[in-house]
């Protein structure tokens, strides 16, 4: 698209990124303000499932408010295209964050962790489900304030967008009740967040696969890698409260994110003061940390 260029009420401005949903800094020209504008493409616009999701997303992040979640502003089609709008954020997604060395020491992540936490409480307490929690999901502020993002595929009580037989999430973030086509509750948003912990506090994913049918095996099958946890000298309760979150089986995961939050804060004003970690159980083989160092949060 040549730029800049006109979308509704809204002058796009600058390409920020996107495949199916490109993602735009624009100017709203009637009160002046800055936004980001993203825009279902012709090819998404020609699939109705794929209409309907990029829809449902706007209606499920418009009845959201909370400071550590993206505000939507606005939702609107132009020629036929329809549009999110939604409220410009400046810094890194929470991938970016770490591939870069910026996801900050022990407790600025544990800051990131709890905010986070804080954000899903509130989302399931309107209950939502996210489904798809991943780093490329959520957002470091040039300030530091994190915020979690992309409720395309989200699921409310009683509404699903999801035909017989599909997965719905990033494969190295779904839970096994995922994979397995199971019923779906907020547990899974659990699990996801617990695979995002393990590789912001590690710098490794929590599961891999060369093919999607390893991946799933090792998802459904393999036990995490405590060994890494414990390499990298974070406090014994935090490396068990991921473990927990990262649980096969739903009824062994912390069941809330209110719980999860609480036990970060205590975790956090433990290393504050100085309190010796307890250590996280020692296997035979060990890995460094890596591409996770001390730093600022910004762009």
């Amino acid at each position: 698209m040549q730029l800049p260029a006109r979308f509704g009420k809204y002058e796009l401005q600058e390409f920020l990124g996107g495949g199916m949903s490109p993602v735009y800094r624009a100017l709203d020209t009637v009160i002046g303000r800055q936004v980001a504008v993203k825009i279902l493409t012709d090819e998404g616009c020609r699939d109705a499932d794929t209409k309907e999701r990029f829809l449902h997303e706007a209606r499920m992040s418009g009845a959201i408010q909370h400071d550590h979640i993206v505000t939507i502003h606005d939702y609107g089609e132009d020629s036929g295209r329809p549009f999110i709008v939604m409220e410009f954020l400046r810094g890194n997604d929470l991938r970016d964050a770490m591939r870069k060395g910026e996801a900050g020491d022990l407790l600025n992540r544990l800051r990131i962790a709890a905010e986070c936490a804080a954000a899903m409480e509130y989302v399931h307490s309107r209950a939502i489900i996210h489904r798809d929690l991943k780093p490329e999901n959520i957002f470091l502020e040039q300030s530091g304030r994190s915020k979690i993002m992309d409720f395309g595929i989200s699921k409310a009580a009683g509404f699903n967008l999801t035909k017989a037989g599909n997965t719905m999430g990033t494969p190295f973030y779904m839970s096994p009740e995922q994979v397995m086509g199971d019923n779906i509750t907020p547990l899974v948003d659990i699990y996801s967040y617990g695979s995002v912990l393990y590789e912001l506090f590690t710098g490794d994913r929590l599961v891999t696969g060369d093919s999607m049918e390893r991946l799933f095996y090792v998802i459904l099958h393999e036990n995490p890698d405590t060994a890494k946890l414990a390499a990298v000298g974070i406090p014994g309760s935090l490396s068990d409260l991921i473990i927990r979150c990262a649980a096969k089986k739903p009824e062994d995961r912390l069941q809330s994110f209110g719980a999860i939050r609480q036990a970060l804060l205590r975790i956090a004003a433990e290393v504050r003061d100085g309190v010796k970690p307890i250590p996280a159980p020692a296997k035979k083989s060990a890995a460094k940390l890596k591409g996770l160092k001390s730093g600022p949060i910004i762009a």
